[in-house]
This record gives structure tokens, C-alpha cells and sequence, in this order.
């Protein structure tokens, strides 16, 4: 073989391996790219992920502070108790003779067969309910008490004197001094400056003095007390 003709057979090699080094230098050129771009992404994400973890970037919902959650949540009412000439429905589950309708005593009892007088005044109906349930257990396998309050009569205050309503007033709760007076309203002999409230606490009788037209200009509202059972609201 001539040299002439070795050259293209040089020339051809050549150029192959030249071909070779060529696609391994762009295979590692774009192994390469593909890590530095993988080390990106885990630095975008570690980078969201702290943001996110900081105080004011979390999720709408984590926004709300726990103080406002919690004055958001709502308040139970207070339990209704019991009193005095209320009228109960005590039902015994399959006990029907054991089950009635019946007033509160003005002593707060209650008489029911088999228990004659249970005190029932002063307490809650569930607290009413477990009593008499435990009570029962004498005479019933596995007793099962519901007390139902059908009238709340114990629940009022009184209204004498100068108003045009007097009498007995129905004790909403949370019920004011001044909004128990709106429902009865004034004579125009009503001295609204030396209104009093009359309240026994614990047998002793207190005196609470209530300037109306104080009140209603915004002034002494520490005289606006909540009512409670059994206040006689005085217009002199």
C-alpha cells in the first residue's frame, strides 16, 4: 500500500476519534448542566420551605392569631338553674309511672313516687337529672332520667311604684335594670332620679340606688346592674 493512499485511512480515523472526544466532552458538559441545575431546585425549595416555616408566610388559615381564634369561639351560655315554682317534665325511659309534669315547690322540692320530696331547686336540670337517676337505682335497673324546665317562672324580677306596667317582669338573661324598665315605663309622677333595687343576698336586703336619667346620658352605668331573680325594681 502506497502512502497515498494510508492518508484517507489516517484522515478517517482521525476525524473518529475527534468525533468521540467530541460527544464525551458534550455528554459531560450536560451532566454537568443537569447537577448544577439540580443543586438549583434544591436550593429554590430549601429557601421556600424556610420562608414558608417563618412567622407571616404560613398558610391563610395559620394566619389568624390564636388570641382572635379564641375570641371567635363561641361562648357557652350559663347553665339555667332551677327555682321555684318552675314547672318540670321529669321522663323515666320506660317507666311512664315514674315519668310527670310538676311544679317547684316554694320550698324547691319536688315530689315524685317511689322518692317522695327531692330538692330540685338551686340545681342545673342535667344535675337534677343525675340526682334522681342515682336515687332511682334502688328501685329501676339502669335508670334513665331527662328533666325538661316547660316553665320558667322563677326566672322574674318586679316593677312597683310610678310605671305604667307594674308587676312581674320575664328574667331574660343578661337582662338590665334599664331594659326592664323599657317594658313598663313611667307615670308622670315617676321621680327616674331615686329608682332603687331591692335584692336579698343570703337573707340580707340590700338597697341599690338607679339615677335613670344619669343612665340613659351615658353617666353612672356601674347603677345599670344585671338583674337577677327575684329583684323588685322601685319607682318612687
Amino acid at each position: 500500500m502506497n502512502t497515498q493512499q494510508q492518508k484517507p485511512a489516517v484522515t478517517d480515523c482521525i476525524a473518529k476519534q475527534t468525533s468521540i472526544k467530541a460527544r464525551n466532552i458534550m455528554s459531560k458538559k450536560t451532566v454537568g448542566v443537569l447537577i448544577l441545575a439540580a443543586i438549583a431546585c434544591g436550593i429554590s425549595w430549601a429557601q421556600g420551605d424556610s420562608v414558608a416555616d417563618k412567622p407571616g408566610n404560613t398558610l391563610a388559615s395559620a394566619d389568624i392569631p390564636t388570641a382572635d381564634l379564641k375570641a371567635s369561639a363561641p361562648t357557652s351560655a350559663p347553665a339555667y338553674i332551677i327555682g321555684a315554682q318552675d314547672t318540670l317534665h321529669i321522663s323515666v325511659w320506660k317507666e311512664s309511672d315514674l315519668s310527670a309534669t310538676l311544679p317547684v315547690r316554694s320550698d324547691g322540692m319536688i315530689s315524685l313516687p317511689l322518692l317522695n320530696d327531692v330538692q330540685a331547686a338551686g340545681l342545673t336540670p342535667m344535675q337534677l337529672a343525675a340526682d334522681l337517676t342515682l336515687k332511682l337505682k334502688r328501685f329501676v335497673a339502669a335508670p334513665r332520667v331527662t328533666v325538661v324546665v316547660t316553665q320558667m317562672n322563677s326566672q322574674r324580677v318586679y316593677v312597683l311604684g310610678e310605671v305604667v306596667h307594674t308587676g312581674p317582669v320575664l328574667l331574660i338573661p343578661g337582662m338590665t335594670v334599664l331594659q326592664a324598665l323599657a317594658t313598663s315605663g313611667f307615670s308622670q309622677f315617676a321621680n327616674t332620679k331615686a329608682i332603687y333595687i331591692l335584692r336579698s343576698e343570703r337573707g340580707d336586703q340590700q338597697r341599690l340606688p338607679f339615677n335613670y336619667k344619669q343612665v340613659v346620658r351615658g353617666e353612672a352605668m356601674d347603677q345599670n346592674i344585671v338583674l337577677k331573680p327575684g329583684d323588685t325594681i322601685v319607682v318612687p
